[in-house]
């Protein structure tokens, strides 16, 4: 994705024990250097590693123990 200053900034909402919810679309870079990327007007980050489809949020922060 560029980075020129005409790009509109992207918003991340922080939630508290929750994702990371940020307005799209988004290019993911994984830390094994792949990417991945959506174009939903709005997606939620995993940050809690448990979802099965990270770095996708499933909610599976919900059944913490």
């Amino acid at each position: 994705m560029p980075n020129s200053p005409s790009d509109i900034p992207r918003r991340i909402t922080v939630q508290r024990q929750g994702p990371l919810l940020v307005e799209g679309p988004v290019e993911v870079e994984l830390e094994d250097g792949s990417t991945v990327s959506s174009d939903r007007f709005r997606v939620a980050l995993c940050t809690c590693r448990r979802s099965r489809r990270f770095p996708w949020c499933d909610t599976s922060h919900r059944a913490r123990r």
